[in-house]
């Protein structure tokens, strides 16, 4: 049961995360997203530290934090509240965590197949390829079928 529960989740993740990954997202501004569109907004940096409650410089040290990725979530979450923006946050995968976990136990049932069909070919026993084939797909179906802690 908890392995339907966990891919359940999984799926429901990956579908959430594909919306992400196929959003074409505009990159961060060089001087980060908090001095663009105060910028646009024609908002000095003395107004917005007013509203944020903090110093003009204050204001300069946040959007240079911004910039260099050097800013915490919850000050950049403030900072978007001041400029009535909401802050979304993600880590997108590259490609489904589906995919992701199949390539790992692959690799992983690769590794393993590899390392005794390497003594068996020193022993002159080497196992027919398509054997291989079948057990480093075992291997890795059976790597999937569990909760994943050995993936990792």
């Amino acid at each position: 049961m908890k392995t339907k529960f966990q891919q359940l989740r999984l799926r429901q993740l990956d579908a959430a995360l594909a919306k992400w990954r196929d959003a074409a997202l505009p990159q961060a501004p060089a001087t980060g997203w908090v001095r663009a569109i105060r910028d646009a907004l024609g908002m000095s940096s003395a107004a917005l530290a007013r509203r944020l409650g903090v110093t003009d410089s204050a204001v300069r040290k946040l959007e240079v934090a911004e910039a260099s990725d050097a800013i915490s979530l919850g000050t950049l979450r403030r900072a978007a509240a001041a400029l009535d923006c909401e802050l979304h946050y993600a880590l997108v995968p590259q490609k489904s965590l589906d995919a992701t976990r199949q390539e790992r136990a692959l690799l992983l049932a690769q590794q393993q197949v590899a390392t005794v069909a390497h003594s068996m070919a020193l022993e002159d026993q080497a196992v027919d390829v398509k054997l291989t084939q079948a057990q480093t797909q075992d291997i890795a179906q059976s790597l999937l079928l569990g909760l994943g802690k050995k993936l990792w």
